[in-house]
């Protein structure tokens, strides 16, 4: 059996990762139900799945934080603690984040292995570049965007699907958390 593999990622709703400024990681739109469903998310037995670009950000970001900071919801602690795998031919062990090992080579050749030796899920938040190439690959089971409303056009960064393959979206979740960010699950197959 094959195990199961779901790109993770937040996005505005103009599709951006990330934005500069003021904005914060939730966009300043976390609320209790979020939280509480990303904490839930991560209570299953899974494997985690990094880039290097990735890993390296949380890395830092989990470094510079202290124990109030937003960086560090306990869904975000969960994640940590969760056995993963860094995609990386620059990154060497051991890495400052437990269980955690790198795979060194091709993202699409490790997860493609990685989906057929794993007894648990796989998921990935994050780590945009790498999902695009298993995408495309068509690696992917299940794309998971958790859409916060905030339009950041002129301070959005890393556009989620920029530069992508197309691809036909099977509706397979929904849901709205604290009344106004939107969790939508896809199958995706390729158009």
């Amino acid at each position: 059996m094959t195990a199961t593999y779901t790109f993770d990622v937040f996005s505005s709703l103009d599709g951006f990762g990330t934005a500069t400024g003021d904005w914060t990681g939730y966009w300043g739109k976390q609320g209790p139900e979020l939280l509480d469903h990303r904490l839930s998310l991560y209570d299953e037995e899974q494997r985690m799945v990094f880039g290097a670009t990735t890993y390296r950000a949380f890395a830092r970001m989990l470094a510079e934080s202290t124990d109030g900071d937003e960086v560090r919801d306990p869904w975000v602690t969960r994640m940590r603690n969760l056995p993963a795998t860094v995609v990386s031919s620059t990154l060497r062990e051991p890495l400052d984040w437990p269980d955690a090992t790198v795979a060194a080579g091709d993202a699409v050749d490790v997860v493609a292995r990685l989906k057929e030796e794993s007894a648990v899920p796989l998921r990935s938040h994050g780590s945009l570049s790498m999902n695009r190439a298993l995408l495309a690959a068509g690696l992917v089971d299940r794309v998971q965007v958790t859409l916060f409303p905030v339009i950041t056009g002129r301070s959005g960064t890393e556009p989620i699907f920029q530069g992508a393959a197309d691809f036909d979206l099977e509706l397979i979740e929904t849901r709205t958390l604290d009344g106004r960010t939107q969790e939508l699950v896809y199958r995706p197959s390729l158009h």
